[in-house]
């Protein structure tokens, strides 16, 4: 048998339930995940889709709409309406783009997102206590599973955009 990426022990059969249990808990994950941005975004009288878009926005300083389109698989319609309803709301702001005047970057307003903040930064600091019980090496791992997972959701889901 074929070692695994990680140059370990070779995967076996065995690890099958383990696969499966690891797979249930990263749909729970997800669906938690989502149930977490409702409950949010209605405090909040925003959407799922809002909040989320916000959230991108702020892991990334700031955007172009082409980066927000590309990040949720929204439409250019799509995106263009979710940054008005962001902008109307007062979480962000758009500004020309120093490096090229015909783009348009999309940044949170300053103190804007606040609120916001003080709903999720409990949840933060018991996910911080949990995860600082991991030694260096286990977050590595947990590291890498998650980035692997994450970009191969990514590619799942365009194949799915393209009807693959």
């Amino acid at each position: 048998m074929p070692a695994n990426k990680r140059g370990s022990a070779p995967f076996n059969h065995a690890n099958l339930k383990l696969v499966g249990r690891i797979g249930n808990i990263v749909r729970r994950m997800g669906a938690q995940s989502v149930i977490v941005s409702q409950t949010v975004a209605a405090r909040f009288g925003l959407n799922t889709t809002d909040l989320e878009g916000l959230d991108l926005i702020q892991l990334q300083g700031q955007v172009t709409a082409g980066q927000l389109a590309a990040a949720t698989g929204l439409t250019s319609g799509a995106v263009t309406a979710l940054i008005d309803r962001l902008e109307r709301a007062g979480y962000v702001e758009r500004i020309d783009d120093p490096a090229d005047r015909r783009r348009v970057l999309v940044r949170i307003r300053e103190g804007a997102i606040v609120e916001i903040a003080k709903v999720y930064a409990p949840m933060q600091k018991r996910m911080i206590a949990l995860w600082s019980q991991f030694s260096a090496d286990e977050l590595t791992v947990i590291e890498d599973f998650l980035t692997r997972s994450l970009e191969l959701s990514v590619d799942c889901v365009a194949d799915l955009r393209d009807g693959r």
